[in-house]
């Protein structure tokens, strides 16, 4: 039986009789999936996608994947893109693009095998993806705000705020939060070990003092409290009734306190939301690239390379000192005396907000250290390349 906030597998679709049938040689080409060490959850998503392009076959008496034509996987996805939900709306693109690549993926296996004579989909040209930029990013005082709405006076209140002080200051993916171990907290190295992480890659992330804190209040005495004796479970976060944490369930809870901030501008998320946060505040504090590549877990330096998109203080006093029209000045002035002499007055204006990260009392006003001028133009590229729409991060 599942626990509560974790989906149910996907219900198979497909004639099991027919050893050339759809169903048969989907299941195979599972397994070797698994063979190949992909990860449950990958399996589990290609399942959906397969059952679901497999059950739009069988209504139109396509039932073994010879019967699958080139003309019928143009069909296929010109009907995910003509589709529209209660609400009228259309699949993103991106969404087309996972329905699209495990059927690419099951074909170009069932040729490999010899299962069928040649591969209907390997002219398929997959959706472009675009590179979208993280829908909401919370400053410092956002993260503050949502963190005090927990009840520090409650036990469960004291395993909200470490959990999420171990979001803010970590920046973990959810699953890679439910799956913590006990031993994975290393208190006086002040880190924690992500283990089998996205891609199975295992990693090391530093964990802030402050969060260190909140985790040793609760490991001392609220966790005793939610793992009775009789209880054996090496998760370090539990639930209120002494099990593991499922994805949902952890999603739900950074929700609630976001949900109970009422931030301006609707600002909402979950996990994720913190993760985002995360690097970008390090960027803006100084941090190189590299090292939040490194506490992310990105495979691709690319893919990291989105937060210097949302890094806009620093891209603003870029512009400012780089572009003709960016600072107000009279020629052969310098840019701090210009601004001074030829500005408007603006009596409402606010003055620009300091780094995260900064000298007691100084305000950085040039681009982080870490920043190279390469990684800048690889920033620029990003922007501006819409060429490659390949990238993951998840």
């Amino acid at each position: 039986m599942a626990r509560k906030g974790q989906g149910k597998p996907s219900p198979m679709v497909g004639d099991p009789t027919d050893p050339r049938g759809m169903a048969v040689l989907r299941d195979k080409y599972l397994e070797h999936l698994a063979v190949t060490n992909f990860s449950p959850r990958t399996i589990d998503v290609r399942t959906y996608y397969l059952n679901h392009f497999i059950k739009w076959c069988e209504e139109r008496a396509l039932v073994r994947p010879s019967d699958i034509t080139k003309p019928v996987i143009d069909r296929y996805q010109r009907g995910l893109f003509l589709y529209r939900n209660a609400d009228n709306k259309p699949l993103s693109f991106h969404s087309q693009r996972g329905h699209l690549t495990p059927i690419k993926g099951w074909f170009r296996w069932l040729t490999r095998e010899n299962h069928i004579l040649y591969n209907p989909a390997s002219e398929l040209d997959l959706p472009r993806v675009n590179k979208s930029l993280p829908r909401h990013i919370l400053s410092a005082a956002d993260a503050e705000q949502i963190i005090n709405q927990t009840n520090v006076s409650d036990p469960l209140g004291v395993r909200d705020r470490a959990i999420l002080e171990t979001l803010y200051s970590t920046g973990l993916r959810r699953l890679e939060m439910v799956r913590l171990k006990l031993y994975d907290l290393d208190v006086e190295r002040a880190t924690v070990m992500v283990r089998d992480g996205k891609w199975h890659k295992d990693r090391l992330v530093p964990v802030g003092e402050r969060a260190l804190l909140w985790l040793g209040k609760y490991l001392a005495e609220v966790r005793p409290l939610l793992a009775p004796g009789g209880v054996r479970e090496d998760a370090l976060f539990l639930t209120n009734i002494g099990e593991a944490f499922s994805a949902d369930r952890m999603s739900g809870l950074a929700r609630h306190y976001l949900e109970k901030a009422q931030l301006p501008g609707g600002k909402h998320g979950a996990c994720h939301i913190f993760r985002h946060t995360m690097a970008t505040l390090m960027l803006e504090g100084g941090a190189d690239i590299r090292y939040i590549q490194a506490m992310l877990g990105h495979a691709d330096l690319n893919t990291t390379q989105i937060y210097t998109q949302v890094g806009i203080r620093h891209l603003k006093q870029v512009h400012a000192a780089t572009h003709p029209t960016g600072m107000l000045k009279r020629p052969g002035s310098p840019p701090s005396e210009a601004l001074q002499a030829d500005a408007p007055s603006a009596p409402d204006a606010s003055p620009p907000a300091p780094p995260a990260v900064a000298a007691e009392g100084e305000t950085s006003t040039v681009p982080p250290a870490g920043v190279s001028a390469v990684d800048d133009v690889r920033a620029l590229d990003a922007i501006l390349d819409d060429e490659n729409d390949d990238g993951d991060d998840g």
